[in-house]
């Protein structure tokens, strides 16, 4: 049933400025941009990772009926190498701690650790060795 994460979609009541923010972030440009430039941005995706993973952001004023402007919820982790030196990257560039550096179970390298984005959004980190290995079989393989 489920086949792979396709997209997480943020909500920016800003979206210049998270285009900015993020593509600094993740030193990429989004590939794909809703109506086309000139005209301001309606919905913004970019491409990262081993798997190219989606992520989207659309105007907040496009959100659903109810949605909440406070940071909470499920949140998403991306694997990173240098956990410490990308939440100090994150913090550097005005996000703000949701939770800190968090190390979890026994010992075997699982830590996480989330900001709140300059735009109200929980954006989780974490290095994962599971993610690690998968990846490293499917390398080989």
């Amino acid at each position: 049933m489920f086949r792979g994460f396709a997209t997480i979609s943020f909500y920016a009541d800003d979206l210049a400025a998270a285009r900015d923010w993020y593509t600094e972030l993740l030193g990429v440009e989004p590939y794909y941009a809703y109506p086309a430039a000139p005209a301001p941005p309606a919905y913004l995706e970019f491409r990262i990772g081993d798997d190219a993973d989606e992520l989207g952001f659309i105007d907040r004023r496009y959100a659903p009926a109810g949605a909440g402007n406070a940071p909470g919820g499920a949140v998403m982790h991306w694997h990173v190498d240098d956990l410490a030196g990308t939440v100090q990257k994150l913090l550097a560039m005005g996000a703000t701690e949701y939770q800190p550096i968090t190390h979890h179970g026994d010992g075997s390298g699982f830590v996480t650790a989330s900001v709140v984005d300059p735009f109200g959004n929980v954006l989780g980190v974490m290095h994962n060795p599971h993610y690690l290995e998968v990846l490293a079989a499917r390398t080989t393989a």
